[in-house]
């Protein structure tokens, strides 16, 4: 099948449900652009802040995306193309979508609360509780996840010859491997990331303390990843990935505290810049590929080796793409930031309905530039090799530079290039805001179980030294193809129960909530399904302590809130039934 068709139908099918169904939702909702939002009533200059919506997007996207949905659906790919086209294009739309937008519109409508203090009305203290503690958990897992994927991908090699570079070129820095020579793709991508965060201050500075003109901006932002990929070629930063490990463990603990106008929106809304390239130059791509009549290489379903590897279809595919379909993890950032960002009501749907489906948008391209420019082969041994961990970040970028070399003659290096840039900065950027949620849901944990806390549980360094020590700990004893899917289960099981507690809150306000009902129960029996096969097959026959233990009290508290929701749901339908009576 030709590529270009799967991506049309995608395009059209985004566009549609942006119109139609994202419309839909904002009337159930009740979006009111004359409301002051909680940046607006609040402006600290810290945490609340109105941010202007290009600005705001950039942050919200880069934050959302990170490395999720390039890795999840690279692994995902084995079950085939058809079944992972499909989750990601409706699930993004029904599931997605949906999650995000309403996550982001409560947090708002509550003076941007987290979703586990909007859980806490909507379920009580105990719901709240048993929420806190659950996305405390899935907050480590995917920091570890990544911070692993992280520590592989910026050390990444491969042989000169299948990067179409000849013997004695100078275009990368090399090395010999057991006599081969390896390009040193991970290096370029290191130096980048270092010079933007290094430049993000200042830029951050200029934005929103000098007001600087969003078109400037935009332009100072692009001078500074041009720079920063030029240096990346010139002084390839290398160390081991262990090192990568501890520098960023210490890195985060110190930007997780810092305001976010300082670090995280200007590395974000530079970032982005090379995502948005990095976007535009693979759909680009896709379509003069398509023109000259590239076609989907890789089967259309391939469920036997990927139940082999990675589990049965069902339930394991819908929590290996863990990103671009749904992600419990979104509404932790629209809650955590992106709501206190938010200058107008309005602006809900393009941050939550829209910036859901350009991460869906996203993995479809993922999905095609791997099937139609790798070949199977090159894909498992690079993704699923017999022995270590696999490094499907180095399989995307290999595939961009296939993809690039066919549709434009450019060198599979520097395609290559493109694509681990497109990944890196913002696995970062995943690390940074995901520790700064963990603070203030270990912050909001502490002031909910003491009514006079002890000075150390309000200290900055012990709660974020909490978060950063956790996700270095399961990142060093368990790598990320252990950790990937129990990550995923708890990232789609918080999106379940986000969208429980969103179900219950539009309940109260005397709103109709099918539209998140609908994908909660259907969420939940999937991602408790992924836990249960993860601990008896996996984690359980292999004596891995760690993992099995927080496979069952991930387990335990989702099924709390769930008996929690029903509790609730029975008993405000008594108190309504006996209201009516008396009447």
């Amino acid at each position: 099948m030709n590529v270009l068709y799967l991506l049309s139908l995608a395009l059209i099918i985004f566009i549609f449900a942006y119109r139609t169904y994202g419309n839909f939702i904002s009337r159930r909702l009740g979006l009111d652009a004359d409301r002051p939002t909680p940046a607006v009533e609040k402006n600290d200059g810290v945490d609340y802040v109105p941010t202007r919506l290009p600005v705001l997007f950039a942050h919200h996207y880069s934050a959302i995306a990170g490395a999720g949905p390039i890795i999840g659906p690279t692994l995902g790919i084995l079950y085939g193309i058809g079944p992972v086209w499909l989750w990601i294009v409706f699930g993004g739309i029904f599931f997605g979508a949906v999650h995000d937008f309403t996550a982001l519109f409560a947090s708002v409508r509550e003076k941007g609360s987290s979703m586990a203090e909007i859980a806490r009305k909507a379920l009580g203290d105990s719901g709240f509780l048993m929420f806190i503690t659950f996305t405390g958990i899935m907050l480590v897992l995917v920091t570890s996840a990544f911070l692993s994927l992280t520590g592989i991908s910026l050390t990444s090699i491969w042989p000169t010859d299948k990067l179409g570079l000849a013997p004695g070129q100078i275009l990368l820095h090399t090395r010999l491997v057991n006599g081969q020579e390896m390009g040193v793709i991970g290096g370029i991508a290191s130096t980048s990331v270092v010079i933007i965060t290094l430049a993000a201050p200042l830029l951050g500075y200029l934005i929103f303390k000098k007001n600087l003109r969003t078109s400037i901006s935009f332009m100072l932002a692009a001078l500074v990843c041009f720079i920063s990929i030029y240096a990346g070629f010139k002084f390839p930063v290398s160390m081991p990935s262990f090192t990568w490990m501890i520098i960023l463990s210490i890195y985060v603990l110190f930007a997780s505290g810092l305001p976010v106008w300082m670090i995280l929106q200007p590395r974000d809304f530079i970032n982005v810049q090379i995502l948005y390239a990095g976007m535009a130059a693979i759909l680009f791509g896709i379509v003069v590929a398509g023109i000259k009549g590239v076609k989907v290489g890789m089967p259309l379903m391939n469920l036997a080796e990927g139940s082999r590897n990675m589990g049965p279809v069902w339930p394991m595919l819908f929590i290996i793409i863990a990103c671009g379909a749904i992600s419990g993890f979104h509404a932790l950032v629209a809650g955590g930031t992106s709501s206190k960002q938010l200058a107008k009501e309005s602006q809900a749907k393009t941050i939550g309905f829209g910036g859901m489906l350009l991460e869906s948008l996203l993995a479809i391209l993922v999905v095609l530039v791997v099937a139609s420019s790798l070949k199977l082969d090159d894909y498992m041994k690079i993704t699923w090799p017999t022995e270590g961990a696999g490094n499907p970040i180095l399989a995307f970028s290999l595939a961009v530079g296939h993809l690039m070399n066919s549709a434009f003659g450019l060198s599979v290096a520097l395609g290559s290039i493109i694509g681990i840039l497109m990944v890196e900065g913002f696995v970062v950027t995943t690390l940074d805001a995901a520790v700064r949620l963990n603070r203030y849901i270990i912050e909001e944990l502490w002031r909910r179980i003491f009514k006079k806390q002890p000075n150390i549980l309000k200290n900055y360094w012990f709660n974020s030294g909490i978060a950063v020590v956790a996700m270095f700990i399961l990142a060093v004893t368990n790598g990320y193809r252990l950790i990937w899917p129990i990550f995923g289960a708890s990232n789609q099981l918080l999106a379940a129960l986000t969208l429980i507690a969103v179900t219950a809150w539009l309940n109260l306000a005397g709103k109709r909530s099918w539209f998140t009902l609908i994908p909660a129960v259907i969420m939940v029996v999937t991602t408790i399904a992924s836990l249960l096969y993860s601990l008896i097959v996996e984690y359980i026959p292999k004596a891995n302590v760690i993992l099995s233990v927080t496979d069952i009290i991930l387990l335990v508290l989702s099924i709390g809130v769930v008996l929690q929701t029903v509790r609730k749901s029975i008993l405000t339908s008594r108190a309504g039934e006996a209201a009516a009576n008396s009447l």
